[in-house]
């Protein structure tokens, strides 16, 4: 191919990428003869773990260039044929999304904010150069597929942790080996009941401050939920493992001095004077759902929400001063999770005592801000409370 005519290419695809809307997606849906039988489905959903066993079923949908999305499709869950020369192999060209389907009460299945996972899901797919997918087509793509698969959500349990977690995503599907924007894609959803995230629930996990390794860098993909973020994650998460930490801390990659978040969780800082301090969106930051509901549900409390720059020297100051009350790491698959203990290379602290043992709780909360917040969030989820803020959509 002539350099003209990637060019050419590469304009006809821009032009394609913010094509006027086209009509709402029609998922046709084809069943499939030989679902799983219940008594087979109850006994993986009465201990499914995380991530392990997948519905009997799953979407696809296809973009190409000048015809848009099309053909879409809820159909057996199965293994994709990809050709060897497909672009994802070799360019990374993918997004994806996580949320859930929970169970209420009455029966019926209800998710959590997905206009803001499809909002997100846009912005990835812009820094990545993929097409986006409208709200309405996101959010009818998950209500095909539960609906369809509605016997997978389980009840929540005595924990209330249990869960359909979905994940949708979204790769470059054409066979070219030429480095541009593929002028084919394939969206898919897929699911799988979920139980608590960390097999120890709210327990506190420990955490490795990784110096020598960033998770992204400025004007990366770091705000994007792309899986290179989190395949340059794992090295520094093994070296956490290697000092027997949970996960890992991942620091600015200019000046390694200021906190980001995890590999897939963002962070927050609870301080004695009712302040909760989260790590401000930096574009090397990824906009957590989690987080931003957090941020509101604060206020509730009484707290006084922070987003700025925190240093990790102040992390570890507040934590030896008594002046931070507590940490805690929060992402949709492991809803809130307390810090126990922070480590780095020649020190470490460790947040269980929550500051002197003659200090005051946080703002005169009786329990830890983190696991008020958790109980928040989940009863909203559950529909156990009110959904006053309207952030609940039905599904099944």
């Amino acid at each position: 191919m002539t350099q003209t005519t990637d060019r050419r290419t590469a304009d006809q695809h821009q032009q394609g990428l913010h094509a006027h809307p086209h009509p709402a997606l029609a998922f046709s849906i084809t069943e499939r003869d030989d679902r799983l039988g219940d008594l087979e489905r109850e006994i993986v959903l009465s201990d499914p773990g995380f991530g392990k066993t997948f519905t009997d079923h799953m979407v696809r949908a296809t973009w190409t260039l000048g015809a848009g999305w099309h053909d879409a499709e809820v159909t057996a869950y199965g293994p994709l044929l990809l050709d060897p020369a497909a672009a994802v192999l070799h360019y990374a060209q993918e997004i994806f999304e996580g949320m859930k389907a929970y169970r209420h009460a009455d029966g019926s299945v209800w998710t959590f904010r997905p206009e803001a996972n499809a909002a997100r899901f846009n912005r990835s797919a812009r820094r990545l150069a993929l097409p986006e997918l409208p709200e309405s087509d996101f959010i009818e793509s998950l209500r095909a597929l539960v609906s369809t698969d509605v016997d997978w959500v389980p009840e929540p349990g005595p924990s209330g942790e249990k869960s359909l977690y979905l994940r949708p995503f979204m790769f470059a599907s054409e066979v070219f080996l030429g480095v541009r924007p593929a002028a084919e894609v394939t969206y898919c959803v897929i699911a799988s009941p979920a139980a608590a995230y960390f097999s120890g629930g709210a327990k506190p996990i420990s955490l490795w401050v990784s110096t020598d390794f960033a998770r992204a860098g400025d004007g990366g993909t770091g705000a994007a939920k792309c899986g290179g973020n989190y395949a340059s994650s794992l090295a520094g998460q093994m070296e956490g493992a290697q000092h027997g930490c949970d996960q890992a801390v991942f620091l600015d990659s200019s000046t390694h001095d200021y906190i980001e978040e995890l590999g897939g969780m963002n962070l927050f800082l609870v301080y004695r004077d009712g302040r909760l301090v989260t790590p401000e969106l930096n574009g090397s930051i990824l906009e957590g759902v989690t987080r931003s509901s957090i941020l509101e549900l604060a206020k509730d409390l009484g707290l006084q929400p922070e987003e700025r720059r925190i240093p990790i020297a102040e992390w570890k100051d507040a934590a030896r001063s008594g002046e931070l009350a507590e940490v805690f790491a929060c992402g949709t698959a492991a809803v809130i999770t307390p810090v126990g203990e922070l480590k780095w290379d020649g020190g470490s602290v460790d947040h269980r005592s929550y500051g002197p043992a003659d200090s005051e709780p946080a703002m005169g909360v009786p329990e830890s801000v983190a696991l008020r917040l958790r109980e928040m969030l989940l009863d909203i989820q559950y529909g156990r409370v009110e959904d006053s803020r309207g952030w609940l959509t039905q599904l099944a």
